[in-house]
């Protein structure tokens, strides 16, 4: 007995079927069935469109109604309003196809890579030409190719000349492409909207948005929430949009292009406006929604159920367990009253953050507590590591840092200050940094650098250090290094230039004469109607460009040079300002103290030690001869 047949067997890829004719309304459940009974891959079979049938009816009450056959032409007559988008309206389409085994070896269309898809509601239907299709011209292709995509549409049961008015044109500019090209091949896919029904109108339920609290609310991804943060306060600026409410709108009926009616869904109402608003807040009203805008700056509040915009507010203390930190934009106008004024309590707590316009605390701030206001006072007393910031900043007893512009303490107590007007009344220990800086009382261990001007009124203390620091601001600073740096450019192409115009001068000065020898027959030439020698006229051409050269030259030199020596005085300006300052102790001197100024050309600093019991109260650097600096007393 033979273990293996020498009959080769028949595979379903080479299955040849029975050719079949069906009438069906689904053309893509019937090359499923007959694959499956002949046990071949539907992507072997093709099939041929021999007729097609389009019907219509209303089907009113739920009564059955006959279909009734309809021409093409006439159903593009019909209105989308009362039959379209009628909801009882149904249409459907018979197709008599011939089914049979596809011939891909002889197929000229079997690089022509074409599929049909649709959206979602299937109202618009796309052709798709796949990347890396091709297709050569033959006589026949303006004839095939709408049956071509016919198939395609029947495949994805969409309907066959019905709202696909754009086809024709679609079709007449793939046919004259291939017709001026030959032989296309497509780099990209490419699709192309081939039908189109009545996309429905979607429904809109009703929805309330609290714009106000999304800015608090919305977290990226990467981002780790603060759980400090509460929004506390909701701040506003004035004509900001607070609080939306969008109407319900019923949708639209549509119509895909698989003849289906879509209907639309009754929209959902649940998040109608329970509140009501006082006169800070404006209401437009649109058929759409309904839109609530801040009046002015300030945050938002909900009182006995009525929105308002406040500017001020009274705490007892903002802490974790309480409020939580306080963020409002700084433009808002927010004013905060921290009441707690217990001494052995902090009215800002442990790593609490406040950021409001203009804040008044009573009592003390905490460890790690950071204020940020333009406007702020501070009764009680600030921890070392604390950190308040605020162009106009009162402090009582201050041990951490501050900074601002306009800065009064009544006690300095080894903190840090860095502002530009600065008033102390006792200073015991600590560092200011400042354009001016005033102490009234001055102990020990203090550190003050001033651009400007320092003064003190009682000197108590000794281990001080006073300094006269032009370049103490960061701008400053920032602003000379890039001045530094364009003189030195402006140095090397000045340099560089210069160089140039004596090398071009030279060349010129030598050539002078052979170039009015040139030019003397050139004219000579020119007279006598003699053509111009090409050597003659090249010369001429090369000492002309060299005129020219030479002028660029010297006007670009003279444009760097004045350039460079506006840098420079500008460079000066830093140093002479170290001139005009003034150190000034209205006290006798006693103890140990130093007097310091920082010269920028030469980066040098100078030291002074006044003798203690020295009765010398102003100081200044006097340039004693040339580049040579001394801190002296002066008169005031």
């Amino acid at each position: 007995m033979a273990l293996f047949s020498s009959k080769k067997k028949t595979t379903s890829t080479n299955k040849k079927i029975r050719t079949t004719v069906v009438r069906t309304q689904n053309v893509a459940k019937e090359l499923t069935t007959i694959a499956k009974a002949n046990s071949v891959e539907i992507d072997s079979l093709d099939f041929n469109i021999l007729e097609i049938q389009t019907y219509t009816r209303v089907n009113q009450d739920k009564q059955e109604v006959d279909w009734e056959e309809t021409s093409i032409d006439d159903f593009k007559t019909l209105d989308a309003e009362t039959a379209l988008l009628h909801k009882d309206f149904q249409i459907r389409q018979m197709y008599e196809v011939e089914i049979f085994s596809r011939n891909i070896k002889d197929d000229p269309y079997k690089n022509f890579k074409l599929a049909v898809g649709a959206n979602a509601t299937k109202c618009k239907v796309y052709l798709s030409i796949k990347e890396g299709s091709s297709i050569k011209f033959n006589p026949r292709f303006n004839q095939e190719l709408p049956l071509l995509i016919n198939k395609r549409k029947l495949r994805a049961g969409i309907l066959i000349d019905i709202f696909d008015e754009m086809l024709e044109n679609v079709i007449s500019k793939i046919y004259a492409r291939v017709r001026i090209e030959e032989n296309v091949k497509y780099d990209k896919t490419e699709n192309i909207l081939v039908a189109e029904g009545i996309e429905p109108v979607k429904t809109i339920d009703d929805d309330l948005i609290l714009h106000y609290d999304l800015k608090y609310t919305n977290i990226d991804d990467n981002q780790k929430i603060d759980y400090a943060s509460r929004g506390f306060i909701k701040d506003v600026s004035k004509d900001e949009l607070l609080i939306e409410y969008i109407k319900p709108q019923e949708g639209k009926a549509g119509r895909n292009c698989r003849g289906e009616y879509i209907a639309p869904k009754k929209p959902i109402i649940k998040n109608k406006p329970k509140f009501n608003v006082d006169d800070t807040i404006k209401v437009v009203e649109t058929q759409e929604s309904i839109k609530y805008y801040a009046k002015d700056n300030g945050y938002i509040a909900l009182d006995k159920n009525i929105y308002t915009i406040k500017n001020e507010m009274d705490v007892n203390e903002v802490s974790f367990k309480t409020t939580g930190s306080i963020y409002t934009d700084l433009k808002a106008d927010v004013s905060m009253v921290v009441t707690e004024a217990d001494v052995i309590k902090d009215a800002v707590g442990t790593g609490m953050h406040v950021e409001v316009s203009e804040l008044n605390i009573e009592g003390n701030v905490g460890s790690n507590a950071t204020v940020l206001a333009i406007k702020a006072s501070i009764d009680g007393q600030t921890h070392k590591t604390a950190t308040i910031t605020a162009e106009n900043l009162k402090i009582n007893v201050h041990k951490g840092t501050a900074n601002g512009k306009n800065i009064h303490i009544t006690r300095l107590e080894h903190g840090i200050v860095h502002g530009e007007n600065v008033e102390i009344s006792q200073a015991l220990g600590g560092t200011i940094i400042a354009k001016e800086a005033i102490v009234d009382l001055c102990a020990s261990y203090v550190k003050i650098t001033a651009s400007k001007y320092i003064e003190i009124k009682k000197l108590q203390g000794s281990e001080n250090i006073f300094t006269i620091d032009p370049l103490i601001g960061n701008e400053i600073k920032k602003s000379l290094a890039h001045n530094k740096e364009e003189i030195a450019e402006l140095k090397a192409r000045v340099k560089f230039l210069f160089g140039e115009i004596k090398k071009v001068t030279t060349l010129i000065k030598d050539g002078t004469e052979a170039f009015n020898d040139v030019k003397r027959r050139l004219v000579k030439y020119k007279k006598n109607g003699i053509k111009l020698p090409d050597s003659f006229v090249k010369q001429y051409k090369q000492f002309q460009k060299l005129q020219e050269n030479l002028k660029t030259l010297k006007d670009e030199y003279k444009l760097k040079d004045e350039l460079l020596q506006s840098l420079n005085d500008k460079t000066s300006t830093f140093q002479d300002s170290i001139f005009d300052a003034r150190i000034i102790n209205r006290d006798r001197w006693v103890g140990y103290n130093e007097i310091r100024f920082k010269l920028i050309d030469p980066p040098i600093e100078l030291v002074y030690k006044p003798q203690e019991g020295s009765m010398d109260k102003i100081f200044a650097i006097v340039e004693v001869e040339e580049n040579e600096f001394e801190i002296q007393a002066v008169k005031e």
